[in-house]
């Protein structure tokens, strides 16, 4: 998707001088693991709770209180290194990561550095269609800090307040290799991995709820030389959107620092969507600044082969590969088979109503059309859709075995969706079943060319055209439920055999 520029970006470099310069990216992705307590204590992890109110003198870092690791939040990370390629390191360590913030009650942040539990994977991305595989430096472990508050009180503009629920919250961070060459590839490896991790239920990545937060490290450097340039880090990118207009605005910041004979400087900085800018928040921190050392309350980390195995055992198969796989072995269309993957409950829908119906091209289409537009409306996910994915693909089967007509099974679809009934029942309970037995239509069929003659005599005078008309008269006579085609060559029969419509 192309997301334009914003105009502050245009006005600080030209496209030419924009041109001339590489863009360097990689992206530090903290990802809220999907577990229901905290990864060091009992307390939950629910969103929307008052604030301070899940909390406990582990996640708070009173004296005397004592860690002990979520397993829970162990598999899922897991599953997410495999998810993305990475490989396992069997043996891991936490390491305190020492900094001070308001909302880091205890003055560190209990993290992975140079022992994390996976390093070393690959994510693969298509822009404009070129693919292009992103490697991953490493995914950690790490409690979150959390959260600071500066708006909404009537005193705001004197102090801050601080909510300390999120404090404990499981995270894993994904770390980039600085592949990434504009803010399309950006925004397509953020799409991506988002849509991995939902897949395998590592995380629900609900960016509204802090579930997903990215920070981009973005330098430039003149087209076709091999030294990076000075990176800047830009935080505050909590939608896809503000990923791509952020790295846009600040690929432009920077060559034009460039070219008017001055040095960009390593900081870090905030995106402001109001304004469509970044602006310098601090230096930025080297890892020596954060006096990195083992967590003393904790032992090291050991995944047993057989632990490891049987998480291995319940992944499911990833989007690319069941995207490849529907185009294969249904025949489908890429773009089709990118919606019907968007989530992993769209796929299983789609894939169960494609084997029941025999006709896959043809389910794809509900599914993407009648269904996902009703969804839609209604505000529903397809994890909660009226109609079965059975129930469809039983639908489309009789559409295909000339039980019903296309525009009939819209109407019982419309009735499978307020109800959840099955197709059958609603066919047999409204004599909705299509008519193709020969001799009831073959009545029906002298009685409209019965009825009008003057359409008979100017179909026969050779204005065949008007056959369409009384193929409309017997399905009117017929409550739109005879077969058309068999109507159809009825007509051309009784009408004359010489007839060609």
């Amino acid at each position: 998707m192309k997301v334009p520029m914003s105009s502050s970006a245009i006005d600080l470099a030209s496209a030419d001088a924009i041109a001339r310069y590489e863009p360097v990216i990689g992206l530090e992705i903290h990802v809220q693991l999907a577990t229901a307590t905290k990864i060091f204590c009992g307390c939950p992890t629910g969103f929307g709770a008052p604030p301070n109110t899940n909390v406990c003198p582990v996640c708070l870092g009173l004296p005397g209180a004592l860690p002990v690791l979520n397993r829970e939040a162990v598999e899922l990370a897991l599953k997410a290194a495999l998810a993305l390629n990475c490989q396992i390191h069997q043996h891991s360590r936490f390491a305190r990561k020492n900094y001070f913030y308001p909302d880091l009650p205890k003055g560190y942040q209990i993290s992975q550095y140079d022992e994390p539990f996976s390093e070393n994977g690959r994510v693969e991305i298509v822009v404009d269609g070129v693919r292009k595989s992103i490697g991953i430096t490493r995914i950690h472990m790490e409690d979150d800090a959390g959260k600071s508050m500066h708006e909404g009180f009537k005193d705001s503009a004197r102090y801050s307040y601080v909510d300390l629920n999120r404090c404990g919250t499981p995270l894993c961070e994904i770390v980039t290799e600085p592949d990434l060459r504009s803010s399309d590839e950006a925004y397509a490896l953020l799409t991506e991995i988002k849509q991995v991790l939902q897949f395998v239920g590592v995380s629900t990545c609900d960016m509204e709820k802090g579930h997903l937060r990215c920070d981009a490290n973005v330098s430039v450097r003149p087209r076709g030389t091999l030294p990076f340039g000075t990176k800047a880090e830009v935080k505050n990118l909590n939608s896809f959107r503000f990923l791509k207009q952020a790295l846009d605005y600040e690929i432009a910041r920077q060559v034009a620092v460039i070219e008017s004979g001055g040095t960009v400087e390593q900081e870090t900085r905030l995106y402001d969507p109001d304004s469509g800018e970044t602006a310098g928040m601090r230096s930025k921190e080297h890892a020596h600044d954060y006096r990195y050392f083992p967590e003393p309350d904790l032992v090291p980390l050991r995944i047993a082969d057989e632990w490891l195995s049987a998480i291995r055992a319940t992944m499911p198969e990833l989007p690319g590969r069941k995207r490849a796989r529907f185009i294969s072995e249904f025949g489908l269309r890429e773009y089709d088979a990118d919606v019907l993957t968007s989530t992993r409950a769209a796929s299983e829908y789609f894939e169960t109503a494609a084997r029941v119906s025999g006709e896959p091209r043809a389910a794809a289409n509900w599914v993407m059309g009648d269904l996902m537009g009703l969804l839609k409306t209604e505000a529903r996910d397809i994890a909660d859709a009226p109609v079965s994915a059975g129930n469809l693909g039983d639908l489309v089967k009789r559409i295909a075995a000339g039980e019903i007509s296309g525009k009939m099974a819209k109407e019982i679809f419309a009735k499978m969706f307020a109800s959840g009934e099955p197709a059958a029942a609603i066919i047999e309970r409204e004599g909705l079943k299509q008519i193709s037995d020969t001799d009831e239509l073959q009545r029906t069929v002298a009685d409209v060319i019965a009825k009008n003659p003057k359409q008979v005599e100017q179909y026969k005078g050779g204005k065949t055209a008007v056959l369409n008309y009384l193929v409309g008269q017997v399905m009117r006579a017929t409550r739109g439920q005879a077969n058309v085609a068999a109507v159809t060559e009825l007509l051309k029969k009784m009408l004359g055999a010489d007839r060609i419509c």
